[in-house]
């Protein structure tokens, strides 16, 4: 059955592999195959009239063209590809708006019956999705469908290597597409598309001549650079990876293609040099296939007539006599004539423009550029890019010049050259100096000289008192030092800072010392918090303080975090239960507020501060204690007024010394606690005690039934 394609929109983007670039598309890993690569596209043909590469080689030596025509039934242009499929293909009236190189692919049955489908197409098409010149771009395509259901894992091995796809709710539906930036042909060159595929030659029929295949019927194949010419689907385990089953299998293929037979040429340049009398000569460089008759197409305007190129290696060259200056927009045609049909490319002749000089005077920060045109007949103006025309004197005020200067011709013709500096070499400048200092500044404090803010290449500093009662620097050739006051008043320093640019112009700062205030100390406002909760102490009301330093006078032991600051923390903590089962003679219950101290200091004395936390309360009601005899068991609930999911202990007796009931119970978001359980009996016992984390504590007469 004839392959036919099912199109799909080609979304212009990077030329690398984009995998799964559909909305819904399965995710897809490329899986380098174990085997080395034997093999690969390596060459991008002439552009033809088109705007399309001619043709494509691989490794193999094997050319294809572009399917571009209707009337060929084993490399057609699909009709619905064309604006008028009943008229004759175009350019760019009626041309295609994709096409192929190579057109390959199997058609498979799935052991459940699903249809799969794998594409691996070299193709042609639009950045735009229609005909418009600039557009142009050729692809490697790698394509896998088939219906499957979510989440589940498979491998496919083709001709161009291994994917590992997991499918999404549209199934297994992976297009991979490699050279997808218009004009940038050589990208395809990088996609997994390569060598091409073709009829296995030892298994009949033979493909026709002039073709890879016949895409009308299926048929085994050769050309895969793994040797894998063939197409397994396997189901995965999701999470190892393992094969869990063979789900499919084929080893023939459709395959389109056709072996190109025109080679194209390329002009790679077309200039033209004339005397001041108007005659001299074109000269053209072209490449084609070697062994190619390449001609320059007669030209009686310019005075010559149709001569071959002469050729080595795929490289050619004519030099044809002029007989009076081109004029403006004068094009030549050069035609390989070993093509059936002839390939005809026109080239616009432009100048040779030569760069004798290109100066750069670092000192005066000028730019000078000799350069010429090969028309001496004509002179055209000649302008260096990003400068102006060149005159008879230098550019000026050049700060930054460019690597490279480039000449223009006003006759098309351009020329870069490597820019070369005369002048001094550039030393370091001399450094910046910037002082700063703490100011105001107390008796007895230290202060900092700070010059670390000094710009430049600096090896020396010097600080340097001129003003204020004398003091001694810590260490006077560092950036930053230190002094201590001990009486008030303007104290001056200069700083000076040197280095290989030479030395700075010193400057100066002044820091203004006060007797220092008695400092007043103040811990804050007392404190009710929850038991088990965060408590965040603030002295910053505090006054003229240099340092701060708190600590527990008494109470529950506390930890603080940040002791030496403002404003430290620490958590109350929950009021210790007794231990289960008990009895507990050691148990000491502590509701005892945590008194805090608060000392500040500064070199004019100390102040100290005190503030207390005390828990907040927490009242019991609605309690019950029910001892059953028959059952040996307790019922016992209550509720609190603290609802922060305290645990309640229950003890018996009319301390928390004796045997615990149960375990210590949470209460609830609602403020309700309750405990069943057996035992232990209550002997002589006629109360129990309740205590709670939260600080609680409760003596309860017991009810006792049968």
């Amino acid at each position: 059955m004839k392959k036919t394609l099912a199109r799909l929109p080609v979304a212009l983007g990077a030329a690398v592999v984009v995998v799964a670039s559909l909305a819904g598309t399965a995710a897809a890993t490329v899986v380098t195959p174990a085997a080395p690569r034997a093999g690969k596209l390596v060459q991008v043909g002439p552009i033809a009239e088109h705007g399309f590469p001619a043709w494509y080689r691989d490794s193999n030596n094997v050319r294809l063209e572009p399917c571009v025509t209707l009337d060929d039934p084993l490399c057609p242009a699909l009709p619905d590809t064309l604006p008028n499929p009943d008229a004759s293909v175009s350019y760019p009236d009626n041309f295609p708006d994709e096409f192929f190189y190579q057109l390959a692919g199997a058609d498979m049955t799935l052991n459940n019956g699903v249809r799969a489908t794998i594409g691996l197409d070299l193709e042609g098409a639009w950045a735009a999705g229609e005909v418009r010149e600039g557009d142009q771009m050729v692809f490697g395509r790698v394509r896998i469908r088939f219906d499957a259901p979510a989440g589940e894992r498979y491998r496919i091995v083709h001709p161009y290597g291994i994917d590992d796809i997991v499918a999404t709710d549209k199934g297994v539906n992976m297009t991979e597409d490699v050279g997808i930036t218009p004009g940038a042909f050589g990208g395809a060159l990088n996609s997994r598309i390569g060598p091409f595929l073709k009829w296995d030659p030892a298994v009949a029929p033979a493909a026709p001549a002039g073709y890879t295949g016949d895409p009308g019927q299926d048929h085994k194949v050769v050309g895969s650079p793994y040797n894998t010419n063939f197409v397994r689907v396997e189901r995965l385990d999701p999470l190892t990876g393992a094969v869990l089953s063979q789900v499919g299998f084929t080893d023939v293929f459709s395959v389109q293609g056709r072996y190109a037979t025109n080679a194209g040429v390329d002009i790679d340049q077309a200039t033209y040099s004339v005397g001041s009398d108007g005659t001299g000569v074109v000269e053209v460089f072209a490449t084609s296939e070697p062994d190619k008759v390449i001609e320059i197409v007669g030209n009686p305007a310019l005075g010559f007539h149709g001569t071959r190129l002469r050729g080595a290696n795929g490289r050619y060259y004519g030099r044809f006599p002029v007989t009076s200056p081109p004029p403006a927009g004068a094009t030549i045609e050069i035609v390989n004539a070993s093509d059936h049909p002839a390939t005809h490319k026109t080239r616009a002749l432009v100048d040779v423009v030569q760069i004798q000089d290109v100066d750069y005077d670092a000192d005066a920060q000028t730019l000078s550029v000799d350069a010429t045109s090969s028309d001496r007949n004509s002179r055209p103006r000649l302008t260096v890019t990003g400068f102006g025309p060149i005159a008879n004197s230098p550019f000026t005020g050049v700060v930054a010049p460019p690597a490279t200067v480039t000449v223009t011709s006003a006759a098309g013709g351009s020329a870069t050259m490597s820019l070369l500096s005369t002048g001094r070499a550039f030393r370091p400048g001399a450094p910046v100096a910037a002082a700063t200092a703490d100011t105001p500044a107390i008796i007895g404090q230290t202060v900092r000289l700070d010059g670390r803010a000094s710009a430049g290449e600096i090896d020396t500093y010097r600080w340097t008192q001129t003003a204020g009662p004398q003091v001694t620097l810590a260490d006077p050739a560092t950036a930053l030092t230190t002094f201590v006051p001990t009486v008030p008043g303007a104290y001056t320093f200069s700083l000076a800072v040197a280095g290989p640019g030479g030395a700075a112009i010193p400057v100066a700062v002044t820091i203004d010392v006060t007797q220092a205030a008695v400092p007043t100390a103040d811990a804050g406002v007392d404190q009710t918090v929850v038991r088990g909760r965060a408590v965040a102490l603030d002295g910053s009301r505090s006054a003229a303080v240099e340092t701060y330093s708190w600590r527990q006078v008494s109470g529950p032991a506390v930890t603080l975090s940040g002791a030496t600051s403002a404003r430290p923390t620490f958590t109350y903590p929950a009021q210790a239960l007794p231990a289960v089962p008990g009895p507990n003679a050691a148990y000491v219950y502590n509701n005892d507020p945590v008194v805090l101290e608060l000392t500040v200091r500064n070199p004019a004395g100390i102040a100290v501060d005190e503030m207390v936390v005390r828990p907040q309360p927490e009242t019991l009601s609605g309690i019950t204690v029910r001892y059953r005899t028959g059952s040996n068991e307790w019922r016992i609930s209550g509720t609190s007024d603290v609802l922060a999911g305290q645990r309640v202990a229950v003890v018996l007796g009319s301390n928390l010394n004796g045997r615990v009931i149960g375990t210590p119970q949470a209460v609830d978001a609602a403020g309700a606690f309750s405990l069943r359980v057996t035992g232990p009996p209550p002997g002589t016992f006629r109360t129990v005690s309740i205590v709670t984390t939260a600080g609680a504590r409760q003596l309860v007469n017991v009810t006792i039934t049968n």
